[in-house]
């Protein structure tokens, strides 16, 4: 199962920092951001994706992450 989000997110650093702390919370899923996309994508890939708690712990970082629909 693959789940895309929308974000706000800038920069590689951001980023990184963002796949890690969702790695730390979500060890067994795939991670990755396109940056160059218009939507900054967040794609994860993994079962039973968490959509409400990703999109919390994003926020959390004061970063703004929703289901692309």
């Amino acid at each position: 199962m693959v789940e895309v989000f929308k974000t706000n997110v800038r920069s590689i650093r951001e980023a990184r920092f963002i796949i890690q702390k969702l790695a730390e919370e979500f060890p067994k899923y795939k991670i990755n951001f396109d940056l160059s996309d218009c939507d900054k994508i967040l794609r994860i890939q993994g079962k039973n994706i968490l959509e409400n708690k990703i999109i919390r712990l994003v926020t959390a970082l004061n970063y703004r992450c929703e289901v692309l629909e």
